[in-house]
């Protein structure tokens, strides 16, 4: 059964994160640093992971709190979500991320010298090479799947803890993963604020790379350990 408010809710959570994430880089590295410096990073780091862990708690009990096309792919691939209501999310996440990067261009101009906050690839760290980038990508979105999965899913974890989890991850996955490929781990993400810059250069990498790693996570998690779970708290 089609649920389109849990697809409403996934485009205002998705443009939380590509509004106050793109919002936090500009006033980081543009108003107020001119650079990346570490306080930037953790502000970059601190919005990010804020601003999915309070959609999670918001939006969580009506749509699950997805706002990430890898992360919908993963629940679709482990059969928690049907293929129409799949499709509903990702196309209204990219849609969220699509108005999101729109408000940003459109209030705070300063937003360009930063491409409205888009990942622009690989950096020098890791030789600008997209294949480390791509790797990079999965490696982040294989541990934010494992988080979403293990805390939201397993019947044993320990409840009311998932959006702190979720959001913690995130900061980890930004503080990591911000110097080396920009820290995507979302397709929704990249996507809006490529669409307003006109910036595409790298752009499969975050596509792919989250894909495949939140993908292989949700398998491994859904297979290995809450599957069995969820016997345990059945018999």
């Amino acid at each position: 059964m089609v649920n389109p408010r849990a697809w409403f809710a996934e485009s205002i959570g998705t443009f939380c994160l590509v509004f106050f994430g793109p919002v936090a880089i500009t006033l980081s590295v543009v108003v107020l640093g001119g650079s990346l410096t570490p306080e930037g990073l953790l502000v970059i780091a601190l919005a990010h992971g804020a601003a999915i862990g309070l959609m999670v708690y918001t939006f969580g009990h009506v749509s699950g709190g997805h706002f990430n096309p890898a992360v919908t792919l993963s629940f679709l691939a482990t059969k928690r979500i049907d293929v129409k209501n799949a499709a509903g999310y990702i196309a209204f996440q990219l849609i969220g991320a699509v108005i999101a990067a729109a408000a940003n261009k459109a209030i705070l101009p300063a937003s360009e010298k930063v491409k409205y906050g888009v990942q622009t690839g690989p950096s020098a760290l890791i030789g600008s090479s997209a294949t480390a980038g791509f790797t990079v990508e999965a490696i982040l979105t294989f541990f934010l799947v494992t988080v979403i999965f293990m805390t939201v899913l397993h019947k044993k974890a320990a409840a009311g803890l998932y959006g702190f989890a979720i959001g913690g991850m995130i900061f980890l996955d930004h503080i990591v993963g911000v110097p080396l490929t920009g820290a995507s781990m979302n397709p929704a993400r990249t996507f809006g604020p490529a669409l307003i810059s006109g910036y595409w250069d790298y752009h499969w990498i975050y596509w792919a790379g989250p894909i495949v790693g939140g993908v292989i996570a949700g398998l491994i998690m859904n297979y290995v350990f809450i599957k069995k779970s969820e016997k345990e708290a059945s018999a």
